[in-house]
């Protein structure tokens, strides 16, 4: 049956929820829980936040808007839709922003920064160093300056700014995720618990983070959702709806709540712990028995949400066990149960005002003033006429008068003069003064924390009057500080949450050098030094899981500030001191920032005294006792390398030995065949053989290079052919003689 009213499906809608499918009882309890918390807080905020929605307007005013100007004054002026007629002036002087400024960059140039340090026995520096590298990529990889700085400006315009942390993926073709820190430009859009004691919400119990969509998106977003229409008609009756859908966007809400369970924790000998049930607990009552004590314990886990207000969209548990929502509060006062908060503007706002009223009227004043004219004698400007009318608007090259004697000695008049010009009254000026010096007072800067030269002469008396100055806005920068402790705190406690399986992380070092570590959760020491076979160590796995660790924050001027520094402070050293050069010129020169300087520094260390380099101040013995180290290390050396010598020549003369024993035994094996032939062979044959064999010799000369012995010995003299040995003594050169075949026929 067709509802062409929709009253049918209203009522469905109201039984079972916006998504029949989806709906439960314990959804409709939880968005009901979700809906009233969130106009607890727009009932909570919603007195501070029209003040402070006015204060940023009056921060943001302008010539063009004229913010700064009640709306019945401006009716009373003239100046409202165009109308001119008795239109008095309603300047805008606008001098706040130089204020808000001289806090805000302040911050900009001295940074809050959060330093990890160890809390237990089970914590090391070194995973505490990599943790500080770790939040600097984080902070590096999410433009975490930008959300700084913009939580900053909104804390000293009006009262109020938030941090948020979130997680996402690597890329789209991994399941790592990275930790995120994000900027949120509209303060107006947090709701958080306003039960909270805490300044930066640490103790929130849930928060809002709300973000109007086009229609277009959110189909495209949640094509499961819901339909706008199905919205529309659960509406029926309720006023908030309008909160939620408007014409052309709808409202989505991330919401963030704390969810408690009961359980039991146990403690068992060695002061080990584990909850009722777990694995562990079974562990440890398997080795000790009962345990030692119980006692009951909330489990607190932190859930998101995100809904259009009456369907949830997602939901999942967040990793963390903090809302990763940060609030930088600037003044805040709780009045009759009510939260009032306010920024550095709330204060100086009627100071401006007046500020702009009295420059209004002094221009007034000058404006309707006649203009000075001039004071002559009758008939002085007769036929000059034209020409003094329109002194005071043409600038006429000269301007010429008569002459009139009145008496009969012949004197002359005085030329004409211009009357002096209207003035300020000088109370106006005053007043002028007074609101400007109103400004100071308000905001807590004087002159010399603007800039403005006084009477100290001195860089020390300066220094100490801007810190005065600074000292009356001190509360903005020291509540952002305690943000940035909180934000580093929660990313420390995600760590080993996100960072749960083995892989390779970035890390940034102070100094800005960029390096890679690796992370295995599963070995159960925090550091693991992997070193070779002689002990050289290969690299380091870290545990960022074993031990707790928490955060301290520093406030100061970043690296590059202090490098800048330290260069000017050493330049003006050397300059009186230039035999300084060689105990600390490399440090001179690897704190300039030119291309080539870290090299030119590695280089003019190399010359330096070795003695220079060394780390500590050493006693003499100490000193003597590592130059005699020193001196035997050398001589252990000389003695290795005659060693190493000795084993080569041996080894050498070993080689030599073995091919001179192959040698012989080829000789000998030779002289064997040799008389073996021999012995099968009549005199004569064998006789008729060497001499052939001679013969041959002595044709090619190359009688005696065939014998071993004769080879070795080249000095030897060759014996003519006339005294050539009996064939008796030939026979010990028989073995180097190639055996030729016998004549056909001996055989």
């Amino acid at each position: 049956m067709a509802d062409p009213t929709g009253m049918v499906a209203a009522g469905k809608v109201a039984n079972v929820g916006s998504n029949p499918a989806k709906s439960s009882k314990g959804d409709d309890d939880k968005m009901a829980t979700m809906r009233h918390r969130l106009q607890m807080a727009q009932s909570a905020y919603s007195d501070s936040r029209e003040d402070e929605l006015d204060d940023l307007r009056f921060m943001a005013g302008s010539p063009d808007n004229q913010w700064q100007w009640p709306a019945d004054v401006l009716a009373t002026r003239g100046s409202v839709q165009g109308q001119t007629i008795n239109a008095r002036p309603c300047l805008t002087i606008n001098k706040l922003p130089q204020h808000v400024r001289q806090v805000t960059n302040e911050q900009r140039q001295n940074r809050p920064s959060g330093k990890v340090i160890p809390a237990d026995d089970n914590a090391d520096v070194q995973v505490a160093e990599i943790f500080n590298g770790v939040v600097r990529h984080i902070e590096y990889m999410s433009d975490a300056d930008v959300a700084y700085d913009t939580a900053c400006d909104n804390q000293v315009t009006y009262g109020e700014g938030y941090i948020r942390l979130l997680t996402e993926y690597c890329n789209d073709e991994t399941f790592d995720q990275d930790i995120r820190i994000e900027r949120v430009r509209n303060s107006f859009s947090v709701y958080m618990d306003p039960t909270i004691q805490d300044p930066c919400g640490a103790d929130a119990e849930w928060c809002f983070v709300t973000e109007d969509i086009l229609r277009t998106e959110y189909e495209r977003l949640f094509p499961d959702a819901s339909p706008i229409s199905t919205l529309y008609s659960q509406g029926v009756g309720d006023e908030g709806i309008s909160s939620w859908l408007q014409e052309d966007t709808i409202r989505i809400a991330e919401y963030f709540y704390n969810t408690y369970e009961k359980a039991t924790l146990h403690l068992y000998p060695d002061n080990q712990t584990a909850f009722s049930g777990t694995p562990q607990d079974k562990q440890l009552t398997a080795m000790f028995g009962k345990p030692v004590r119980t006692r009951q314990v909330d489990r607190k886990k932190v859930m998101w949400m995100k809904t259009n207000g009456f369907d949830i969209l997602d939901e999942r548990e967040w990793a963390g066990k903090w809302i990763p929502v940060v609030r930088v509060i600037g003044n805040e006062w709780e009045v009759d149960g009510r939260l009032y908060i306010s920024g550095l503007v709330r204060n100086a706002k009627d100071a401006q005002r007046m500020y702009n009223y009295w420059t209004s009227q002094e221009a007034e004043m000058l404006a309707l003033a006649p203009k000075a004219p001039f004071i002559g004698y009758g008939g002085q400007f007769e036929g000059y006429e034209m020409q003094w009318k329109t002194a005071n608007t043409t600038n006429w090259p000269y301007l010429e008068v008569n002459p009139d004697v009145t008496d009969g000695a012949g004197s002359v008049l005085p030329l004409p003069q211009r009357a002096p010009p209207p003035l300020p009254q000088t109370g106006l000026i005053q007043a002028k003064m007074g609101a400007a010096d109103d400004i100071k007072g308000t905001t807590g800067q004087y002159d010399a924390s603007l800039g403005m030269a006084g009477n100290e002469r001195s860089g020390k008396a300066i220094l100490a009057r801007e810190k005065q100055g600074d000292v009356g806005t001190y509360h903005y920068v020291d509540n952002l500080a305690r943000a940035i402790r909180h934000i580093t705190r929660q990313i420390v406690d995600m760590i080993p949450k996100i960072y749960d399986t083995q892989r390779i992380a970035r890390i940034i070092g102070v100094d800005g050098e960029v390096s890679m570590v690796k992370f295995n959760p599963a070995q159960p020491e925090p550091v693991k030094e992997i070193r070779d076979q002689m002990g050289a160590l290969i690299e380091k796995v870290y545990n960022p899981s074993v031990g707790v660790y928490d955060v301290m924050v520093t406030t100061g001027p970043g690296y590059m500030t202090k490098r800048q520094e330290a260069l000017d402070a050493m330049s003006q050293i050397l300059q009186t001191n230039p035999q300084l050069w060689s105990v600390a010129g490399d440090l001179f020169i690897k704190n300039m920032d030119w291309p080539g300087a870290q090299e030119m520094a590695a280089r003019f260390k190399k010359i330096l005294d070795p003695k220079v380099l060394s780390e500590g101040d050493q006693s003499p013995e100490m000193m003597a006792a590592q130059q005699q180290m020193e001196a035997m290390t050398q001589e252990m050396n000389r003695m290795t390398d005659i060693i190493q010598n000795v084993q080569d020549s041996v080894a050498q003369r070993e080689v030599d030995i073995k091919e001179y024993k192959a040698q012989v035994d080829a000789y000998d094996a030779e002289t064997k065949r040799i008389s073996a032939v021999q012995n099968s062979m009549s005199p004569e044959q064998i006789q008729d053989i060497v001499m052939g064999t001679i013969a041959a010799a002595m044709d090619t000369g190359d009688l005696i290079g065939g014998a071993p012995e004769m080879r070795e010995m080249p000095n030897m003299e060759q014996p003519e052919p006339a005294e050539m040995p009996e064939m008796g003594a030939m026979e010990p050169q028989m073995p180097e003689m190639a055996p030729e075949q016998p004549p056909e026929g001996m055989m």
